[in-house]
């Protein structure tokens, strides 16, 4: 595992899913504000939030990025240059096709959406095409996904639990997944902007 981002480091990712529970929105902000295009990759994004409630992230997050910023919807491709949310009430998946689909199936860890779910689906629509970022969380959703990530040759990176707001999550990330990087969250943003960037 590496605490900071060796100089000329290079990964080329066709997506970047990432999971974020208890805390995430700050985090996520810190992440996204002001990415531009040009952008390779597809941003897949499941952030745990309570089933009945409307989400407004789509909306909330187009104000920060300079990227198109969706609600994921099933059967749509999944765009390059793109943001994705998952949907309240919904297990988010990528197919084999690089198109979205929509699960029901039971919650994961108490979470629908689940970011394991998420996790393995990109795993193997991607291989190691993918990034997958876990962050801050108070459950231990995420870890089980991270390990698919890595097993399929995807690179992983974990929030340093030190900086968390919540660190349930990025620790079980850890011991579970054995990430490429655990980086605090400005690390993370170089990271993203090195895999993205055209």
């Amino acid at each position: 595992m590496k605490r900071t981002v060796p100089p000329g480091f290079t990964f080329e990712a066709d997506a970047v899913a990432i999971g974020a529970s208890a805390g995430g929105i700050d985090a996520l902000f810190t992440l996204l504000t002001d990415l531009q295009p040009p952008v390779r990759a597809a941003l897949v994004l499941v952030l745990h939030l309570p089933e009945q409630h409307e989400s407004r992230l789509a909306q909330v997050f187009g104000h920060r990025t300079g990227l198109p910023v969706e609600e994921a919807r099933p059967h749509a491709p999944v765009e390059p240059g793109t943001v994705y949310f998952a949907p309240p009430g919904y297990h988010l998946l990528v197919e084999d096709d690089r198109t979205f689909s929509l699960s029901c199936d039971p919650p994961v860890l108490f979470s629908r959406p689940s970011i394991d779910v998420l996790l393995e689906s990109c795993a193997e629509a991607y291989g190691n095409r993918l990034l997958g970022v876990v962050l801050t969380g108070a459950n231990e959703d995420g870890a089980r996904g991270l390990a698919a990530v890595k097993a399929c040759g995807g690179l992983t990176a974990v929030q340093d639990p030190d900086e968390a707001a919540h660190t349930v999550m990025p620790e079980a990330a850890i011991r579970l997944a054995q990430p490429d990087f655990v980086l605090p969250l400005s690390g993370l943003r170089s990271l993203l902007h090195t895999v993205v960037r055209r």
